[in-house]
């Protein structure tokens, strides 16, 4: 994970206006936003290389290369759906113990205002996501990518317009300046920045002097990678028994399963590669 450095910017203006609490609990509900669409990718058999932490959230640009535009979506609805969560079992406890509703409060409004804000249908925001990966099945990648790059620089500029007109009325409103820039860089960043890549384990020298475990995994032939993926252990040396029938047909090394998975759709079935 990388720090903008507007995000520095965004602190430091809570920091002078008292509101660094605030600012903390913001950058908590970024985080577990995030882990929700990392918790749904890996299931995917996919995990993120880079998110950049921006004011308002986290951006993620890029092509999410031989997903489904259906598990994108499910990657994108991932985020929101974990802030309502946090926010309904804090409501919850509001009904168990009242008085924790002073020192909590903050924390459900943070939560849901993540999830509201992340499904406007503006690109990068989550909402957007799902928008071009409506479009796109209908229109293709291109013209629906066109479209939400339009949509989120008319939404960039619209926001910059209400903060120069909240300076002429003098009530300055930075949120407005700050979200703006947010959806600016997450627009117009290069298209493939951050991505999703395959999960798959290296034996480097430096981890075997370290000393891996071994695991085995015994699956059928028609396993999917997106599945087999899944059931790996990052951490060690993975052996795959595959069998068809109750028959053991091979056995795959994790050198053999690393070749396979970098090459093959996740959509794939094992057999295609034995």
């Amino acid at each position: 994970m990388s720090i903008h450095p507007l995000f520095f910017v965004l602190g430091f203006f809570y920091a002078i206006t008292g509101q660094i609490f605030i600012f903390v609990i913001c950058t908590a509900t970024a985080i577990v936003h995030e882990l929700g669409h990392s918790f749904v990718s890996a299931n995917l058999g996919y995990r993120l290389n880079k998110i950049t932490l921006m004011p308002f959230g986290a951006v993620v640009v890029g092509n999410i290369e031989g997903l489904k535009f259906s598990d994108q979506m499910k990657i994108a609805l991932a985020g929101p759906i974990i802030n309502i969560a946090v926010s309904l079992f804090f409501i919850a406890v509001w009904w168990i113990y009242p008085n924790c509703y002073a020192y909590t409060d903050v924390v459900v409004y943070a939560n849901l205002s993540m999830a509201v804000v992340n499904l406007l249908p503006i690109y990068p925001l989550d909402g957007g996501r799902i928008v071009f990966c409506f479009l796109a099945e209908r229109v293709g990648y291109d013209k629906a990518f066109t479209f939400c790059k339009i949509l989120g620089g008319v939404f960039a500029t619209l926001l910059l317009s209400m903060f120069v007109l909240s300076i002429t009325n003098g009530v300055i409103n930075f949120s407005l300046l700050f979200f703006s820039l947010f959806v600016c860089f997450g627009t117009f960043s290069r298209e493939r920045e951050n991505k999703y890549i395959k999960i798959f384990s290296s034996l480097s020298n430096q981890n075997l002097k370290r000393g891996m475990p071994f695991i085995s995994h015994a699956v059928h032939k028609d396993i999917t990678i997106k599945r087999l993926v899944s059931i790996l252990d990052v951490r060690a040396a993975n052996q795959v028994i595959v069998y068809d029938n109750e028959r053991k047909i091979a056995s795959l090394g994790q050198e053999r399963v690393e070749e396979i998975i970098k090459k093959a759709s996740i959509y794939s079935k094992l057999s295609q590669f034995l």
